[in-house]
């Protein structure tokens, strides 16, 4: 890893279908193994899932209301400080929110077996949308952790 400057990030292309940059990252998400037609054979059906049930011409909509409402605010991060390690709370930023998001979706929707993925992956955006699910459970408990701690906020650089 480079000590002299911080990467630049690269630009996201809006995807073909939504132009949105959201989908176009949950895609690359969904991706293994570099089968990006696949991945987007699943986001595209769970969004077409999630129009059919939500009654509305715009899943992407209710993709990022679901971001949006499973992104972090807070979280813990260890720091060693004189041979004792501490969770100390910080706050998340924009990017990283981000990708957590879309990860924990992605994740909680991967391990439901017995279910297509995009079939699992709808129900998760339509459950985080509606403000439950386990990716919601998942924000709650990182908050949760984070407030915890946060007698250790001073350790926090």
């Amino acid at each position: 890893m480079s000590r002299r400057r911080r990467p630049e990030r690269r630009p996201v292309i809006p995807d073909g279908r939504y132009q949105s940059d959201v989908v176009t990252l949950l895609i690359n998400v969904i991706m293994e193994r570099g089968k990006k037609s696949t991945a987007e054979r699943i986001v595209y059906g769970a969004l077409d899932h999630v129009a059919k049930v939500e009654e509305t011409d715009e899943p992407d909509r209710v993709l990022h209301d679901a971001v949006r409402n499973v992104s972090p605010r807070l979280e813990v991060k260890s720091r060693r400080v004189g041979g004792a390690t501490y969770q100390v709370p910080i706050e998340v930023s924009g990017g990283r929110q981000l990708s957590l998001a879309l990860r924990w979706l992605t994740g909680f929707a991967r391990s439901k077996r017995g279910v297509p993925m995009s079939r699992a992956l709808a129900q998760e955006i339509l459950d985080a949308s509606k403000g439950q699910g386990s990716a919601i459970k998942k924000r709650d408990d990182t908050h949760k952790m984070a407030q915890a701690n946060r007698a250790f906020a001073h350790y926090r650089w």
